[in-house]
């Protein structure tokens, strides 16, 4: 079985000298003609975060490490503020600075030296420069200047700000010794509430849990895009499976940080991740979830990823842990099963992170195993109370 501290000394190697982690190779090993990206950087982050949490021996140093390269390194920019998508691209996307709340909230959580000046500092930087109050939900991308927005909208993005505002937020009210940091805590909520609400109560229910993904600049559903490109590794055509079962989960930690939480955080995560389960296992006939399926739930891209096995594991052991539901339970052993029958390197302590349909190694979408954020959370939430955000639950 995948362990922990396996899969922690199997992220360890992605440690960078010059600062920040970068992505791993199939043999665990940094693949040194990729540019060093701030999205593995700030998810590396709150991995080891996470495990300083737990006391593991060396999570400390490599937390820090990982908060000094996102507060002093050369993906943050200094001349106009955010952070560089990546050493090679000065793009500023959403995705990537949701990442950076959330390594900056777990290690606040977590008592990491400058962890609590990087979340502030990234979180003025989503409310400025992201956070759309109107809509509800944050815009995508900006160049480095902050001059010119792009017009697409994502709910990826939104996703993972979600994920993001409730971690600060807990992040927050738990160092909190002053009304106004409550208020900060209250006001995160509130925006990640109102996000989940807008995609899970909103577009997926109204199209009987087809979730789109793609949209333009107001609001309105691009079902056709990317559908030249299907296997996009972040702009996916047609229904994302693992989001879907993301979005389930997170409703339920929104319900957990909501007073008198409205009825439908729970119904609605229980049937998206009902049909997420039902539409997307063995859909084109060998056991596992495809990566995509169009708009008739018929598969688009067969290719099986980790991270949506681990989603579907860590959706399915908290609607277990909330509705105290076995067959919630039996479907997370089961499914984490498959993924250790099938995903499991036993060279590298991590996933393969990327099957065809037949089980082998593919490359299509993902090459060698880049980091351990999926799979660490699917780990660390297997049998425990579901609360604000991962962190929360550690602590």
């Amino acid at each position: 079985m995948t362990d922990l501290d396996g899969l922690l000394a199997f992220a360890a190697r992605s440690r960078l000298d010059e600062g920040g982690f970068g992505y791993l190779g199939a043999d665990g090993r940094v693949l040194a003609d990729r540019p060093v990206e701030t999205w593995i950087v700030a998810r590396m982050t709150h991995v080891f975060a996470l495990a300083s949490l737990l006391g593991r021996p060396g999570a400390d140093e490599l937390a820090a490490h990982g908060v000094a390269a996102l507060a002093d390194g050369p993906l943050r920019d200094r001349a106009h503020g955010g952070w560089r998508a990546s050493t090679d691209d000065d793009g500023k996307a959403a995705y990537v600075h949701a990442f950076c709340v959330l390594a900056g909230a777990t290690a606040t959580t977590a008592g990491v030296p400058g962890g609590r000046a990087l979340l502030d500092d990234a979180l003025d930087v989503w409310q400025t420069r992201f956070w759309d109050d109107d809509a509800g939900l944050a815009v995508e991308e900006w160049d480095r200047s902050w001059s010119r927005l792009d017009p697409y909208r994502g709910v990826n993005a939104n996703m993972h700000g979600v994920e993001a505002m409730l971690a600060a937020a807990d992040a927050v009210a738990a160092a909190a010794d002053a009304v106004h940091a409550l208020a900060t805590a209250d006001r995160l909520r509130a925006q990640a509430r109102r996000a989940t609400e807008r995609v899970v109560h909103g577009w997926a229910r109204e199209r009987d849990w087809r979730l789109p993904e793609h949209f333009t600049a107001d609001w309105q559903p691009l079902p056709d895009y990317n559908a030249d490109r299907p296997a996009d590794p972040f702009r996916p055509f047609g229904v994302t499976i693992g989001h879907q079962f993301e979005w389930a989960r997170l409703a339920l930690h929104v319900r957990a940080v909501t007073p008198d939480p409205p009825e439908w955080l729970l119904a609605d995560a229980v049937d998206l991740f009902a049909a997420a389960a039902s539409r997307g296992w063995a859909a084109d006939g060998p056991d596992g979830f495809p990566y995509t399926l169009d708009w008739r739930d018929r598969p688009v891209v067969g290719a099986r990823m980790h991270w949506v096995l681990c989603e579907a594991v860590a959706a399915a052991a908290a609607l277990a842990e909330v509705t105290g539901e076995q067959p919630y339970r039996k479907l997370a052993d089961r499914w984490r099963a498959h993924g250790e029958q099938r995903f499991a390197d036993p060279a590298t302590g991590s996933w393969h992170h990327e099957l065809t349909p037949g089980g082998e190694v593919g490359t299509g979408t993902w090459s060698g195993q880049p980091d351990a954020y999926h799979l660490a959370q699917m780990l660390l939430l297997d049998g425990r109370p579901v609360r604000g955000s991962v962190a929360a639950t550690l602590r």
